[in-house]
């Protein structure tokens, strides 16, 4: 199954300092590497701002960014000041070896396109960054794999769809989410306390465990039941699921349902 998520740009809402959203942000991004994610869409709510759906989308992507490339392509700013504290993901895209001679033909890094004295450069995280011959600009992050090992280190471009195995999710934002949803053209699954119980729809599970998934949360204030009102009834390929049967408490955090529902999938649907 190939998962990706939905979230609010209102996400933050129920955090009132910097310290505490980032703090949020650094729960959902672990979440989402913990059960494979592959892309966050942030999609526009009626109560998110501007600086909260900045801080999410830049956050992040800071914390899915290999760290010996943070510096280059992030620098310093307050709104990231205190991302550098937070927990590291450990992806296979961030356990990489400072040390090129330790590098073998096939391995996978990511890098930052430089241009210096003339030429392209790319810093994949050594002492000297590596001639680069493509076509992207400068400051563009890419995936390189080594067509040789140490000493010569020939690289080739790739795509991620070319990685075997997870490798990091990605974040994209979307303006509506209801159009967003009409154009998916696979399985959706919506999150809320209206939806049919899962213990109910174990058939769903087994028919989307080799599906292209997309399951969408609501914000700290509204479900996506408000959010969309009746047009959640013409999305396509939708089903709406209730992941946290007579709850105990009012509201279900977004990094809670996250967590929880995610664990819950991976179960339900591996083979």
């Amino acid at each position: 199954m190939k998962l990706s998520i939905a979230i609010p740009d209102s996400s933050l809402l129920d955090e009132s300092n910097l310290m505490g959203k980032t703090l949020k942000i650094s729960e959902i991004a672990r979440t989402c590497s913990v059960f494979c994610v592959d892309t966050i869409y942030i999609y526009h709510e009626a109560a998110g701002s501007i600086r909260d759906r900045n801080l999410l989308r830049n956050t992040l992507r800071y914390l899915e960014t290999p760290q010996y490339l943070r510096r280059s392509l992030y620098g310093r700013t307050e709104e990231l000041q205190f991302a550098g504290s937070l927990n590291p993901l450990k992806i296979p895209s961030h356990v990489q070896t400072p040390d090129p001679q330790k590098i073998k033909a096939g391995d996978i890094r990511e890098g930052v396109v430089l241009y210096a004295r003339g030429q392209k450069f790319i810093d994949v995280g050594f002492d000297k960054p590596l001639p680069y011959y493509g076509d992207e600009h400068e400051g563009k992050k890419i995936i390189v794999k080594f067509k040789e090992g140490y000493p010569n280190l020939s690289i080739k471009q790739i795509k991620k769809d070319e990685i075997n195995h997870y490798w990091s999710y990605e974040v994209k934002e979307i303006a509506n989410l209801y159009t967003f949803l009409k154009s998916w053209g696979s399985q959706i699954i919506v999150t809320s306390r209206k939806g049919k119980v899962i213990h109910k729809t174990q058939k769903l599970f087994d028919e989307i465990s080799n599906s292209n998934v997309l399951v969408v949360f609501g914000s700290p204030k509204r479900g996506v039941h408000e959010i969309l009102g009746n047009n959640l009834n013409n999305v396509p390929k939708s089903q709406i699921l209730n992941f946290f049967p007579d709850q105990g408490t009012e509201t279900v955090r977004l990094e809670e349902a996250l967590f929880g529902t995610l664990s819950i999938l991976n179960v339900l649907t591996r083979k």
